[in-house]
């Protein structure tokens, strides 16, 4: 496992070889295929390490890790859905990117102290890192067996076939791969590095690789358009398994035309002890990567998968027509001290307006419809 120093910034050697053999005859590694590596690959990227990155004590949070009240506002939609169905007696909820088991252990909770006596429910979380995943493991066993509700952690979404359920992923779409590409005076370039002294540094090259539908947007020079691959077609693998119900991604972005209208550097960024860093080559496994969610393309692949979008909104009107404001006010009535209550506000404060670039897309699988506003 990469060293979970503080202050180290020095990619491991064997690191540096992976990338080394995975390069092109000419040395250059394409953005995405550098990000599958620095981040994921066995036993030496970034969501290998031997701690955790998630939380306070780590790189970055996310919503789970500011409220409980996150978890239970979700959890109460994510029955709404079940209620919509028709209250079946089999149910999967399965979790994209579960990371440690964060906002797992907050939904089975709540899950539990709402589940019929009679159904059969099932919690599924999907996690590629096998340390994160071992973590979460560990952790919501016990929380499931107290729910009484089945657990599994399958190695992709469609170990078991196509199911009637809820598909959940909160703050997935953004750690995925991303190509990068930059328009010049000659048309399209594909952005990426190459290896050389023991780091890695920028490159580009003139588009060879072909770009999926939809085709790429008129854009002025020097614009920079970044879109995951790996995100559309995890649409599309939804598509394929979810044979009625829901899914629901949360996370940061926006339409492409937010910073494909203008010259730039895009929006990638890296992390490293919630601090973000000057070059986002710096440290190659030992920072998170990310980028806004391209969602004009993820919506375009929802759509050609055959997924119906019911919506999509800023995260913060999603959380108010779900209950979150009522949820809190419940919550300060109960707190036992005005400091409990002061840090209450504040903690909704935040989650309501701290989180000012994530939205939430709602899909729904086309095989059945669930009614409105359910």
């Amino acid at each position: 496992m990469p060293e979970s120093l503080p202050g180290s910034r020095e990619p491991s050697p064997e690191l540096l070889t992976r990338l080394r053999r995975l390069a092109d005859p000419d040395g250059f590694l394409p953005f995405d295929r550098y990000w599958e590596v620095v981040q994921f690959s066995q036993g030496v990227g970034y969501f290998e390490q031997a701690s955790s990155p998630l939380g306070p004590g780590g790189d970055y949070y996310t919503a789970p890790s500011v409220t409980p009240l996150f978890g239970a506002t979700l959890a109460d939609q994510l029955l709404a859905y079940w209620h919509g169905l028709g209250r079946p007696a089999q149910f999967r909820f399965v979790e994209l990117g579960a990371g440690d088991g964060t906002l797992a252990a907050e939904l089975l909770d709540r899950l539990g102290e709402a589940r019929p006596e009679r159904a059969a429910w099932e919690y599924a979380i999907v996690e590629r890192s096998d340390t994160l995943r071992q973590a979460a493991v560990e952790r919501l066993r016990p929380v499931a067996e107290r729910a009484g509700i089945e657990f599994a952690a399958p190695e992709v979404l469609g170990s078991e076939g196509p199911f009637r359920g809820v598909v959940l992923a909160n703050e997935l779409l953004d750690t995925l791969p991303a190509r990068r590409l930059r328009r010049n005076e000659e048309g399209w370039e594909e952005l990426g590095v190459v290896v050389d002294q023991g780091r890695a540094t920028p490159a580009s090259r003139p588009l060879a690789r072909p770009v999926p539908l939809p085709q790429l947007p008129a854009c002025p020079i020097g614009a920079t358009l970044e879109f995951s691959p790996e995100a559309e077609g995890l649409l599309r693998e939804v598509a394929d398994h979810l044979e009625a119900g829901a899914a629901l991604f949360l996370d940061y972005g926006a339409a492409e035309s937010r910073w494909s209208s203008v010259p730039g550097d895009g929006t990638l960024v890296a992390l490293r002890q919630h601090a973000v860093l000057a070059d986002p080559l710096e440290a190659p496994g030992r920072c998170d990567l990310s980028c806004f969610v391209n969602f004009t393309r993820v919506r375009a692949a929802a759509v050609r998968a055959g997924l119906r979008e019911r919506e999509f909104r800023p995260q913060r009107e999603a959380l108010v027509a779900w209950g979150f404001v009522e949820r809190l006010e419940r919550a300060l009535q109960a707190a036992p001290s005005e400091a409990d209550r002061v840090r209450l506000r504040l903690l909704g404060k935040n989650l309501l307006l701290g989180f000012e670039n994530f939205h939430v897309l709602e899909l729904e699988a086309t095989g059945e419809d669930l009614p409105p506003g359910a």
